[in-house]
């Protein structure tokens, strides 16, 4: 893992924004990357699937079917997590008196339920366990954020090199929600499940009818076609960017901080107070982006479920 002294402050931070990416390296950008790089030497491997991409550069140019293999792991991991750490919980649940996990699974499960009763007004026993679901793996994806920026990249970099991979060649982004691949998938998710909801409870008719007719009637029926395709579209959207945007910013400004240890004992000891101070709200955070995902999905089955109009 290359560290902030043996990088400059741009390569550092470009390190820290590269995935561990898994992807398909034509030879004419195999080619393309070396003539811009002035060394051949640099770019590794031809026309060939590559365990890990050894620059963003590279990363870019795998396209779209690259896999972020640091994401994949991450994301899978920690819903693992959760779902053994519930199961577990759940098969040693008591009517006696509960132990410490049991008393915080029990307010977690009432504090989602008295959102979702708040949020839902329909009857779908799937929403309360799918609000529940989406609360805590956001919740544990977005903590990543608040572990140290250099600590698990540093850890991987120096195991690949026990098996003689360049650490400065070796990337580790840890925070899933960082990715707009995640946001993206999990918003996607979202909204098939609303438009099948609209489908089964509106019927095709009733959900074209809401398209086109609302709110201008019959006669405004191309408008209302856009004003209503364009609310829908930017659901699944403004669902992705919102916690995207939030994750990203706060995974960049730990990486400035971060920077700042390079520059002496008075600059890093005003990273030691910035970084406490920025990990402080953070929490709150990393905690708000989790439930505003899970509302806002609630909110949009609830209006796929409304039949009135």
């Amino acid at each position: 893992m290359s560290t902030a002294e043996t990088l400059t402050s741009q390569g550092y931070i470009h390190h820290h924004l590269t995935h561990l990416t898994l992807g398909w390296l034509p030879a004419d950008k195999v080619e393309e990357i070396a003539n811009r790089a002035h060394d051949a030497a640099a770019v590794h491997g031809t026309h060939s699937w590559h365990i890990f991409a050894h620059s963003g550069e590279e990363a870019a140019a795998m396209g779209f079917w690259a896999i972020h293999l640091d994401t994949m792991f991450f994301s899978i991991l920690l819903g693992w997590l959760a779902f053994s750490f519930f199961r577990k919980v759940a098969e040693r649940a008591t009517v006696g008196v509960p132990d410490g996990a049991q008393n915080f699974v029990e307010a977690l499960v009432d504090f989602i339920d008295e959102n979702v009763r708040g949020s839902f007004t329909g009857r779908n026993p799937l929403v309360a366990p799918l609000a529940l679901t989406i609360f805590v793996w956001v919740f544990l994806m977005n903590f990543m954020d608040l572990l140290p920026v250099d600590l698990l990249p540093w850890l991987f970099g120096s195991v690949m090199s026990v098996f003689g991979a360049d650490p400065h060649h070796v990337f580790l982004r840890v925070v899933p929600t960082a990715d707009p691949n995640t946001t993206f998938a999990m918003a996607l998710m979202v909204f098939f499940t609303v438009l099948y909801y609209s489908f089964k409870m509106k019927g095709v008719g009733g959900f074209l009818g809401e398209l086109t007719l609302q709110p201008f009637g019959v006669w405004g029926m191309p408008a209302n076609l856009i004003l209503e395709g364009i609310s829908l579209l930017s659901k699944p959207v403004s669902l992705a960017l919102r916690l995207f945007g939030n994750m990203y910013a706060g995974e960049m400004i730990f990486i400035l901080i971060a920077l700042m240890y390079s520059g002496g004992t008075v600059m890093a000891v005003s990273a030691g107070g910035l970084q406490f101070v920025w990990a402080v709200f953070h929490i709150l955070i990393i905690t708000l982006q989790a439930f505003i995902f899970m509302v806002l999905t609630v909110v949009y089955l609830d209006m796929a479920h409304q039949t009135h109009h």
